[in-house]
């Protein structure tokens, strides 16, 4: 729980530092005062929600890589059994998280 809230106050620490960034003028005011206030909201939920997705893919995998190598060092004679269900899994965590990126960036 505590590298969970770590993480959660690095990621808006990070969103913080750029803020001023956009705050300098330039060449681009022009395109952005055209956009509406919730057009800018939808591109940060979209952005918000990317990053989510993003971590919750890692750790996922994460997760199955580090139970398939205690599983297989707990049980050497059933490595192939346990490497083919994590390239399983790992592909259908990875083809959900491509879902959610793919309708992230649409919005």
């Amino acid at each position: 729980m505590e590298k969970l809230l770590r993480l959660s106050l690095v990621c808006f620490a990070v969103v913080a530092c750029a803020a001023p960034a956009f705050a300098q003028p330039g060449e681009a005011d022009v395109v952005v005062a055209e956009e509406t206030s919730s057009t800018l909201l939808n591109k940060l939920g979209a952005s918000v929600g990317a990053g989510l997705i993003l971590i919750g893919a890692g750790l996922g995998i994460g997760r199955i890589g580090g139970q398939a190598v205690e599983g297989i060092s707990r049980q050497p004679e059933a490595a192939g059994n346990i490497q083919t269900a994590m390239i399983i899994a790992a592909a259908l965590i990875e083809g959900a998280t491509f879902f959610a990126l793919i309708i992230c960036i649409i919005s």
